[in-house]
């Protein structure tokens, strides 16, 4: 299991991008809304709109099979 977050700040075509710890992209803790600890990046980007980030989607970077934009 791993821990996933998700940036509270949009990016320039809209996404809140979900990342998991250990992540280069990762944003800073200031701008990080943890999500929980999760098997895979599919029910952490769940999470992420279940929390109103209507938007998520996956870091190409960590979460490659979640990322569609």
């Amino acid at each position: 299991m791993a821990s996933y977050y998700v940036n509270k700040n949009q990016q320039s075509n809209g996404d809140y991008e979900v990342h998991k710890t250990g992540c280069s992209y990762m944003p800073n803790i200031g701008n990080a809304h943890y999500l929980g600890e999760f098997n895979s990046c599919e029910p952490a980007v769940q999470k992420a709109k279940q929390l109103g980030y209507y938007t998520a989607d996956g870091c190409y970077f960590c979460c490659r099979p979640c990322h569609t934009s």
